[in-house]
C-alpha cells in the first residue's frame, strides 16, 4: 500500500469517530425535516424505550405529522427516524453506536432534531458531535448532574460537550442532585441510620451515588461503606455476605436494571438480609427491575425516586388527562412505563422549535429549542433555564406492592 494513502485512512477513520468534524450542514433543501431518536431499542430496556417511541410518533401524529416555519409560512412533512443505540451482544448502549447515530444525524442535512439519550453515558458521546453540527438534541431521560450544571461533575463539564461554545442540548427530566438529596431525605423518614452505598461504576449510577452520600452525610445518616460493583458478574454473593455483617438498615444501589440491579435485590434476600431495605434511582423504575428481581424480592422493600409523576397520577392534570387518554386511543393500552410522557414532550418541545424558528435551518431550530419559556407541558407549565435543564422539579418516591410499582409519596428536598 502506497504511504500517501494512510493519511486519507487515519482521516476517514477521525471523521467516522465524529473526532475530526468538517463544516457543519446546517440546512436542507427538501420538503421534509427530520426528526431522530437514538435510544436502546435493544436489551432490556426496551419496553421502556418502546413507550417513549410511542410518545414520540403520538405526539408527530398530533401536529398531523407535519410541521409549518411561523416565520415563513412553509409547511415541512415530519420524517421520525427511530434508532437503536443498543446491541444484542452487549444488551445495552454502546459507545460505537452512538457515536454511529450522531454522525448518521450529524451528516443528514434533514435532521433538526436529536432526541436522546437514555443513558448519560451515551449523551456524552453524541453531546460534542451534534454540538458542533449545531443539532438541538433533547433527551427523555438523562440525569447526570454535569451533563448541563457547571461545578456539579466532572472537570470541564459541561464545557467539554460544547465544543461550539453554544448550548444545543435541553432536557425535560430533573437531574441528580435534586434526586440523589431526595433519596437519601426519603431514607431518613423511613427511620433508615445505617446505609451501604453501592454503584455501577458508569457515569449516572456513579454520579447518583455520590450525590445520594454526600446528602445522607450531611443529614446524619452513617455510611457504613462504598464500592463499585462489576455489571458483568452474574452474582454479587460474596459482596453481599461482607455487607451483611455490617448490618445496613439499607442499601443504595446507584444504577440501572441494565447494570444488575435486580441481582443485587436478589442477593440481598438470598444472603438473609430479609429486613434490609433497597433504594435506587429513576434507572430501576422499568417492569424490567420487577421481572428481573422477582416481585417477591422487591414487595415491600424495594424503593425509587423518581423526576416527574407516576404514570397512575398523569390524570390528576388536565394536560396528563388528555395525554393518557389520547395514548390508550393510539395504542390501545395504557402508559404503563414512566418515560413514556417525556418522549411525547421531548417531541413536542423539538416540533415547536421548528415552530419558531426562522427557516429550516439547524442553528436557527437550536436557538428557538433552547430559548422556550412557559412551556404548556403535560404536567405543568414551565421553561428551560440557561443550563437547559427543566424548571419542573417535582419528584416522586415509588416502591412495590403487589407485583406492581405504586407510587408512595411526593419527595420533598429541604436541604442543600
Amino acid at each position: 500500500m502506497p504511504i500517501r494513502i494512510v493519511p486519507i485512512l487515519f482521516l476517514v477513520a477521525f471523521i467516522a469517530a465524529g473526532l475530526l468534524i468538517p463544516a457543519p450542514i446546517t440546512t436542507g433543501d427538501s420538503d421534509r425535516i427530520k426528526i431522530v431518536s437514538s435510544l436502546p431499542r435493544s436489551g432490556s430496556a426496551k419496553g421502556q424505550t418502546d413507550t417513549i417511541v410511542d410518545g414520540i410518533r403520538l405526539a408527530i401524529d398530533e401536529a398531523g405529522g407535519e410541521v409549518t416555519i411561523k416565520k415563513t409560512s412553509k409547511t415541512y412533512k415530519i420524517e421520525y427516524q427511530d434508532l437503536d443505540d443498543a446491541t444484542a451482544a452487549a444488551g445495552q448502549w454502546t459507545a460505537e453506536q452512538e457515536t454511529n447515530n450522531a454522525n448518521l444525524a450529524r451528516l443528514d442535512p434533514d435532521v433538526m432534531v436529536y432526541i436522546g439519550t437514555y443513558n448519560s453515558g451515551a449523551a456524552k458521546i453524541s453531546m460534542p458531535i451534534l454540538n458542533r453540527a449545531h443539532v438541538l438534541m433533547v433527551s427523555p431521560a438523562n440525569t447526570a448532574t454535569g451533563l448541563t450544571k457547571p461545578n456539579e461533575g466532572e472537570r470541564d463539564e459541561p464545557k467539554r460537550y460544547r465544543p461550539s461554545g453554544e448550548v444545543n442540548y435541553v432536557r425535560v427530566v430533573p437531574t441528580d442532585d435534586l434526586q440523589g438529596r431526595a433519596g437519601a431525605e426519603w431514607a431518613q423518614s423511613m427511620k433508615v441510620k445505617k446505609v451501604y452505598i453501592l454503584d455501577d461504576n458508569e457515569v449516572y449510577g456513579k454520579g447518583v451515588a455520590d450525590l445520594f452520600e454526600g446528602h445522607a452525610r450531611k443529614i446524619g445518616l452513617e455510611v457504613l461503606g462504598r464500592e463499585s460493583i462489576d455489571a458483568k458478574a452474574q452474582e454479587f454473593g460474596a459482596l453481599m455476605t461482607k455487607i451483611r455483617r455490617k448490618e445496613p438498615d439499607m442499601i443504595y444501589f446507584g444504577g440501572t436494571t441494565q447494570t444488575k440491579a435486580g441481582q443485587v435485590a436478589k442477593d440481598i434476600v438470598k444472603v438473609g438480609m430479609k429486613d434490609c431495605k433497597m433504594m435506587a434511582p429513576d434507572g430501576c423504575y422499568e417492569e424490567a427491575m420487577i421481572k428481573s428481581a422477582g416481585s417477591d424480592v422487591l414487595e415491600g422493600r424495594f424503593f425509587v425516586t423518581f423526576g416527574g409523576l407516576t404514570p397512575d397520577r398523569l390524570t390528576a392534570t388536565a394536560g396528563g388527562k388528555k395525554f393518557v387518554e389520547q395514548y390508550e386511543t393510539k395504542f390501545g393500552k395504557l402508559p404503563s412505563e414512566a418515560y413514556a410522557l417525556y418522549g411525547y414532550e421531548c417531541a413536542r418541545v423539538a416540533i415547536e422549535a421548528i415552530r419558531q424558528a426562522d427557516k429550516k435551518d439547524r442553528d436557527a431550530v437550536r436557538r428557538a429549542g433552547i430559548a422556550l419559556k412557559d412551556f404548556p407541558g403535560v404536567t405543568g407549565i414551565w421553561s428551560f433555564d440557561a443550563n437547559g435543564d427543566t424548571t419542573l422539579q417535582e419528584m416522586s418516591g415509588i416502591t412495590v406492592k403487589n407485583g406492581k410499582f405504586e407510587f408512595a409519596k411526593n419527595l420533598e428536598v429541604k436541604q442543600k
